[in-house]
C-alpha cells in the first residue's frame, strides 16, 4: 500500500493516446519510431512484391497457402507498428496477429502436403510408411505411442487438428472483444473470476493441439522436401510462433509483476506491451527478408521417388508392423 501511495499517479492510468506520444517524443524517440515504422513499411512492401511474384510464377494449387505463410511476419510487424503508435489498440492488434497466425499454422501443414503434390500424391508416396506421432509439442516424451498408418482418415484428422485452431481462435477472439466491451475481459485481471484467466489457457491448449499435426507431417516429410528448403522454412515458422506468442507473453507477465518499471505516461503493463511491439517489428522485418529468400524459387514438381534408394531415407519410415 505504501508503494502505491508514493507511485506516480500516471502509472495507474490507461495507455496514452497516439497524439500524446507524438507530442512527447524526443530526438531519440523520433528516430526510433521512424526507423521501426520504416521497417514495418518495408516488410509489407516486400510481402506485396512477393505476392506478385507468387501470383505469376507459382502453380495455382500453391498460391494461396504460400501467400498466407509468407504474410505471417509482415502482418505481425504491421500490427505491432499500429500498436506502437496507438497503445490503446494493442489488445486488438495482438488479437489480429494471433488470428492470422492461427490460420498460418493450418496453411503451413497444407503447404507441406501441396509441395509433395497434394493429397493424392502424398498418400501415393507415403502409403507404405507410418506416421510417428511421438513428437512435440504434445507427445515428444511418449515414445511408446504406436505408429499410425497413413490413410485418408489419418490425413483428415491431422488437418482437422490444425484447422480447429484457425476457427476456434477467431471465435475466442470475438468472444474476448464482446466481453471486453462489457467490462468483463481484462488481460491484467488474473483472478479466478476473471474471464482472461480461463480464455488464455484454453487458447494455449488449442495452440498445442494445432502444432502437433504440423510437427508430425514435418518429421515425416523433412527429408523428402529437403531440396525445397523445408527445414529452414519450418524454422522460420517456429521462430514467428515463439517470438509472437511466447516472447510477448513473457514480457507481459514481467510487466504485470512489476519487473518492468512504469515510465510515465506508460504504466508498467503499457510499457511492457510497447517493448514487445518494438521488438516484434525488428524481428519480423528480419524474418520477412529471410522468408523471401526461402520462397522465391522455381516451383517445379518433385522428382519421382526412387524406392530402392530412398526407401529408408526419403521419409520417416517404419520397418515392421505397428
Amino acid at each position: 500500500m505504501d508503494n502505491r501511495s508514493t507511485m506516480d499517479p500516471r502509472c495507474m492510468e490507461k495507455p496514452p493516446f497516439a497524439i500524446d506520444i507524438i507530442l512527447k517524443l524526443d530526438v531519440f524517440g523520433i528516430i526510433l519510431y521512424s526507423v521501426l515504422t520504416f521497417m514495418a513499411t518495408v516488410s509489407m512492401l516486400v510481402f506485396l512484391e512477393e505476392c506478385v511474384y507468387i501470383y505469376k510464377k507459382v502453380p495455382n494449387n500453391k498460391k494461396s497457402v504460400i501467400i498466407w505463410v509468407n504474410g505471417a511476419a509482415p502482418v505481425i510487424g504491421t500490427m505491432s507498428c499500429l500498436g506502437m503508435w496507438i497503445p490503446r489498440a494493442t489488445m486488438f492488434t495482438d488479437m489480429t496477429s494471433a488470428c492470422y497466425f492461427a490460420v498460418v499454422v493450418f496453411k503451413f501443414l497444407i503447404l507441406m502436403v501441396e509441395e509433395v503434390g497434394g493429397d493424392e500424391a502424398f498418400l501415393k508416396r507415403a502409403g507404405r510408411y507410418k506416421l510417428k506421432i511421438s513428437t512435440g509439442p504434445c507427445c515428444c516424451c511418449c515414445l511408446c505411442l504406436p505408429h499410425v498408418a497413413i490413410t485418408r482418415r489419418s490425413l483428415f484428422l491431422l488437418k482437422l487438428g490444425s484447422f480447429q485452431f484457425a476457427i476456434l481462435k477467431i471465435v475466442m477472439t470475438i468472444l474476448s472483444i464482446v466481453l471486453w466491451t462489457n467490462g468483463t475481459f481484462d488481460l491484467s485481471d488474473l483472478t479466478i473470476t476473471g474471464s482472461a484467466i480461463w480464455i488464455g489457457p484454453f487458447v494455449g491448449i488449442l495452440t498445442i493441439i494445432a502444432l502437433w499435426p504440423v510437427a508430425i507431417i514435418f518429421m515425416h516429410l523433412r527429408v523428402t522436401l529437403r531440396t525445397l528448403k523445408i527445414i529452414p522454412k519450418y524454422a522460420m515458422y517456429q521462430l514467428v510462433l515463439v517470438l509472437s506468442q511466447l516472447q510477448t507473453a513473457i514480457i507481459n507477465i514481467l510487466a504485470l509483476n512489476g519487473t518492468i518499471a512504469c515510465a510515465p505516461p506508460f504504466s508498467a503493463p503499457a510499457r511492457g506491451y510497447m517493448m514487445s511491439q518494438q521488438l516484434l517489428i525488428l524481428e519480423m522485418f528480419i524474418i520477412t527478408l529471410v522468408t523471401r529468400l526461402l520462397y522465391r524459387r522455381q516451383y517445379d514438381p518433385l522428382p519421382e521417388e526412387q524406392r530402392e534408394v530412398n526407401e529408408n531415407t526419403k521419409m520417416v519410415s517404419v520397418t515392421g508392423s505397428a
